[in-house]
């Protein structure tokens, strides 16, 4: 399989190649707030698999899923409550990624996930309206598993290759340091990854979310 890299300034273009692209099954290299990500429709679990592949990394590093809004988080998770709602208000569109128990009837095959989801609205307004287009993706970061994240598209396609079909060109990226993680899945929250959000910016949106 060959590989396409289309600038972003056509949003038009590279919105429908990528479309067409996921609705395919095949994987793509998309921009976010952090890093270039390396995206798949999160419904198939072939498609899954074949991002998975593309960073040579197996099923136990189930990759999280990017929405465009906070309203698609509660299509796919249960337990949403206000610690949910005041991180969202708070970071959301933004560099956090939130882990909540998945519904029991979620079709997702993500990998070795168990009951649980990491989902995120990304800070980057052409990927949002992509998400709209295509529904949730599974994105990782577009590396080879232990490889330096991709900052520009260039250095992606140097790693990937043909494993991904479209590559989004959308110039160098914010940076290396990655999302914030926080677990909401038991009565305590639990920063697992702390990342451009600190514990204390979250205990000041949530206060008391995370214990000192």
């Amino acid at each position: 399989m060959n590989h396409t890299v289309i600038d972003i300034s056509d949003a038009e273009a590279a919105h429908a190649a990528a479309t067409a692209a996921v609705a395919a099954g095949e994987v793509i290299v998309l921009p976010t707030d952090t890093v270039y990500g390396v995206g798949a429709q999160a419904t198939s679990g072939a498609a899954v698999q074949r991002l998975l592949d593309a960073k040579r990394r197996g099923r136990d590093f189930p990759p999280p899923v990017l929405v465009a809004e906070v309203g698609m988080v509660r299509a796919l998770a249960t337990g949403t409550d206000e610690r949910l709602d005041g991180l969202a208000a708070a970071f959301w569109p933004g560099a956090l990624t939130v882990v909540l128990n998945a519904r029991e009837t979620l079709r997702m095959d993500l990998g070795e996930r168990g009951a649980t989801i990491a989902v995120r609205v990304p800070d980057h307004d052409f990927t949002r309206e992509l998400l709209r287009r295509t529904g949730p993706l599974a994105v990782s970061s577009a590396n080879v598993h232990g490889e330096e994240p991709a900052l520009t598209v260039d250095a992606a396609v140097a790693q990937l290759g043909d494993s991904c079909s479209v590559y989004l060109d959308a110039g160098e990226m914010g940076g290396p340091v990655p999302s914030t993680i926080v677990d909401l899945t038991g009565p305590r929250a639990r920063v697992l990854r702390e990342g451009r959000i600190t514990s204390a910016q979250l205990n000041e949106a949530v206060p008391g979310l995370i214990e000192d």
